[in-house]
């Protein structure tokens, strides 16, 4: 982890994203046709992608690149316990390709965070601590 002043609240907020990301997951496919008119083919797929796009940029800005191998482990896992779940939904099916989204998701995110972006939640810190000093 990063020396993050307060580490508590991000990972109260990281815990929320993936309770968020999970819920979302196990929801019926049918309430997001309805909802959002998605009705093409393989959006899940997408979905699936974006949302651990998302994870993965949300928790490189609290690890340092060193222990990002921690990121793509615990993502992974994560992503395998959604599959399982939704297994055991009668609204939802498990699907390797999902899991394949997730983990170019993963990669994705985790270039996007080495091109700059990691290490975002502690840049967001030190820039608020400034702007309270400013004042």
């Amino acid at each position: 982890m990063l020396p993050l002043r307060y580490l508590f609240r991000w990972r109260v907020a990281g815990v929320a994203l993936l309770i968020f990301v999970l819920l979302c997951t196990l929801l019926p496919a049918i309430w997001f046709r309805t909802h959002f008119r998605f009705d093409t083919v393989g959006i899940d797929k997408v979905a699936h992608m974006l949302a651990f796009l998302t994870l993965a940029l949300w928790f490189s800005g609290q690890y340092a690149r060193e222990s990002w191998w921690r990121i793509i482990l615990g993502l992974s896992i994560f992503g395998v316990i959604i599959e399982v779940c939704q297994m055991l939904t009668v609204s939802r099916s498990a699907e390797w390709l999902d899991l394949l989204a997730d983990l170019v998701g993963i990669a994705v995110g985790l270039l996007i965070a080495r091109a700059g972006i990691g290490g975002w939640s502690l840049r967001l810190e030190n820039w608020l601590l400034e702007r309270g000093r400013a004042r």
